[in-house]
């Protein structure tokens, strides 16, 4: 019986000890600065704000023409002939229907490029971290939105923004 627990405790020490070697190497990424901090995202936002600048002027032209004729309608509430009001407000519901459908458009384009330029990203950024943590040595790679507490030394963000710059320059 003596000889069975000494047994059992060498056995759960020697358990304990490779345990204790065979820990893993963690490191921190927060995925969402590591991407957006790379120059091909900002050179794309900075392409995409470009492209679409012409676009949300012509929102915003449409926005103060609606807020000056419903200015007029009411500044000149009950001085102006009635087809002349009723020609202000059909004026005013058109622009507004305009307004609606180019703002619709605008935003559906603009999700539709930001989600293409993501998705490349990510699955770019997904080759880099593996490549990073490989040259580290590191076996498990966690996001810190999803992280409590990290010690900083532990955080790879850097690097990976800075592999992924040299893997996919900004053209």
């Amino acid at each position: 019986m003596f000889r069975v627990s000494r047994l059992c405790l060498v056995a759960s020490l020697f358990l304990a000890v490779a345990a204790a070697q065979a820990q893993s190497k963690v490191a921190i990424i927060n995925l969402q600065k590591a991407l957006l901090d790379t120059a091909e995202m900002k050179k794309a936002q900075a392409e995409m704000e470009t492209r679409y600048r012409p676009r949300q002027e012509a929102i915003d032209k449409l926005q103060r023409e609606i807020a000056e004729i419903q200015r007029n309608l009411q500044t000149n509430a009950g001085k102006l002939q009635p087809a002349a009001e009723q020609d202000m407000m059909v004026r005013a519901q058109r622009a507004q229907v305009e307004l609606k459908r180019q703002t619709e458009d605008l935003q559906a384009d603009v999700e539709r490029d930001r989600n293409d330029i993501l998705q490349r990203g990510g699955q770019r950024i997904q080759e880099v971290i593996k490549k990073v943590a490989e040259a580290q040595g590191v076996d498990v790679v966690v996001d810190s939105g999803n992280t409590l507490y990290f010690k900083p030394a532990l955080d790879v963000t850097p690097a990976v923004t800075a592999e992924y710059d040299k893997a996919y320059p900004a053209k």
